[in-house]
């Protein structure tokens, strides 16, 4: 059996980050969110995944190659235009060769797995599976109807006003009759193929699907707050290792990974907290479920529950909290006295901020 993650798309809910950057390679705890998925693909045992890409592939063939690193065997599938994830599967017929697969989503992020509903699967292809789980924001998501006997209802895709909050999780398992569903469904008022729509065609016609329901960390990355709490999800999940250089003057507390070739001076880090390679950190604080990547620089500074970016340097601002930071940026303090500080800063930025 193969896998479709579909990675393309303009993520523009998160810019400016992707503006300079696929939204799919924005880190959680220093890992693009599209290396999470191939691993989690790879743990299930498949090795044939085909990847959709859109305007920013190139980005992504950098990054992922021919999949060797994860284990993996693949192929690139381009989608000229974001028509939506049914037309995406449209495009990767000839790749899928109209068996049943798995289609995951590039920006989903899932802890603990899917190997036990990709075995059932496997043990029969005939019934098509979906994984849900409830959210606090149902307007945003394609939405599942189940019946008190378990057994769905029926599907919507982003309705204004949500009967439920039972979200489909951007994995599905797909019997080969999803190929013929894709091809005979309208565009919808958004001007995509939406999937929901080939579901419920399949539904109406009798088609079988069982629903999972998702007891672990998930969340679709769509926007700088989902960013923040799958990074909270995945920072947890890093286990301690230190193999920078930590002075006496130091504290470090909690579970803290912390890279080749990092420095930390004077400084207190407060796991759980990722800290890359090459990072200095000097009279500083870092506080629970902040990940900062590899040749950062804080300076007198004070970072919580963030995402600090590649090269990027923060000096004299200790109040940095929610925040998420781009490449190479820079945020420095200038003498006048705010309140506190939250930032979405693009690559190659650079801020003052009042003293």
């Amino acid at each position: 059996m193969k896998a479709l993650v579909l990675a393309g798309g303009t993520g523009s809910r998160l810019r400016p980050m992707t503006h300079t950057s696929a939204k799919q390679l924005l880190p959680l705890a220093n890992r693009p969110v599209l290396f999470h998925v191939l691993d989690t693909i790879a743990d299930a045992g498949l090795t044939e995944v085909g990847i959709v890409v859109g305007g920013t592939g190139a980005q992504i063939r950098a990054a992922v190659g021919d999949g060797s690193r994860f284990g993996l065997k693949v192929t690139y599938l381009c989608q000229e235009r974001p028509l939506g994830l049914a037309h995406a599967v449209m495009v990767a017929a000839n790749f899928l060769d109209s068996e049943p697969f798995l289609l995951y989503l590039g920006d989903n992020y899932l802890s603990g797995g899917i190997e036990k509903q990709v075995r059932r699967f496997e043990e029969d292809t005939s019934v098509s599976r979906l994984l849900a789980a409830q959210v606090s924001r149902p307007e945003r998501f394609g939405l599942v109807h189940l019946g008190e006997d378990g057994r769905i209802m029926s599907v919507q895709e982003k309705p204004a006003r949500p009967t439920t909050d039972l979200a489909l999780v951007g994995v599905y398992l797909f019997s080969a009759r999803i190929h013929c569903a894709v091809t005979r469904i309208a565009p919808s008022a958004r001007g995509e193929l939406e999937i929901t729509d080939a579901i419920r065609l399949m539904l109406e016609e009798g088609d079988h699907f069982e629903v999972s329901r998702v007891t672990g960390a998930w969340k679709d990355t769509g926007d700088v707050e989902d960013i923040l709490d799958a990074n909270r999800m995945a920072v947890a999940e890093v286990p301690t290792v230190i193999c920078g250089d930590v002075d006496e003057s130091s504290r470090i507390v909690g579970p803290v990974s912390l890279g080749e070739g990092a420095v930390v001076r004077r400084s207190r880090i407060v796991g759980p907290a990722v800290v890359g390679a090459n990072t200095r950190i000097t009279d500083s604080y870092v506080g629970p479920f902040t990940s900062i990547a590899s040749e950062a620089e804080l300076e007198q500074a004070g970072v919580e529950d963030s995402v600090i970016l590649e090269h990027a340097s923060i000096r004299g601002v200790r109040n940095v909290r929610r925040s998420l930071v781009g490449r190479g940026a820079k945020v420095n303090m200038i003498p006048v006295s705010p309140s506190g500080h939250r930032m979405v800063i693009g690559d190659e930025s650079e801020v003052e901020l009042g003293a």
